[in-house]
């Protein structure tokens, strides 16, 4: 049985990974704003009230947890404000930025000391930060803050081999969630989560630092 912290957990695809994760007897700590109904129906530790952009927020989460041990760190928050080139806001770009590429970092840094060798650290990222794979353009805060993302897991990857800890850098796929409009096209929270554990699972140091689909194709950078 392995503990996971999941930032990001009142909602989506962070629901699902603790409702995922309970169902085959991890140990599970959800970490959000605020709590959700159907979070809290769960069942699971839930640590609410933090902010990943707030130091203060943080450092007492780290308090709370009081040096917890944890065999799995998932980084899940992050916000999508659609801005093109016409309508370019600085102050929302910043902003995505700080949750989705910064936020990550700082949390890591301030839970160092609760990760071991064997843990594992996962950054949940987009094919939105694949700078080949862009063939639309736009989207600027949203693909700037996720390309900045991509690449500090791949510098943790390093950083942290001698350590024993292992990143994988994920993309859960189009999936049917409030962040992409419930999309028709989508896949559901369900199906995503159990393609992103499969990945987690499979995880080694050797394969550390690699930008996943779920799905196992391993996409470009």
């Amino acid at each position: 049985m392995a503990t996971y912290l999941i930032t990001g957990a009142n909602r989506g695809i962070g629901t699902e990974y603790c409702r995922q994760l309970q169902a085959r007897g991890d140990t599970v700590v959800a970490v959000c704003r605020s709590a959700s109904v159907e979070l809290e129906a769960l069942g699971v530790r839930i640590e609410a009230g933090v902010d990943i952009t707030s130091d203060t927020a943080m450092a007492g989460l780290v308090e709370r947890l009081g040096g917890l041990p944890l065999d799995g760190l998932i980084h899940n928050a992050g916000i999508l404000e659609r801005t093109s080139l016409v309508d370019l806001d600085p102050e929302s770009v910043r902003r995505q930025f700080e949750v989705n590429a910064l936020g990550p970092l700082r949390l890591t840094r301030a839970l160092l000391g609760q990760l071991h060798a064997g843990s594992k650290l996962i950054l949940m990222t987009s094919r939105m930060g694949s700078i080949a794979d862009n063939s639309s353009g736009g989207s600027y805060g949203y693909r700037m803050s996720k390309v900045a993302l991509c690449i500090a897991g791949k510098s943790l990857a390093i950083d942290l081999a001698p350590r024993g800890i292992a990143v994988a850098i994920l993309h859960p796929g189009l999936v049917r969630t409030r962040m992409t409009g419930f999309t028709e096209q989508g896949i559901t929270t369900a199906e995503a989560v159990r393609g992103l554990l499969e990945r987690i699972d499979a995880l080694t140091l050797e394969t550390s630092g690699t930008f996943w689909h779920a799905n196992g194709q391993v996409l470009p950078w």
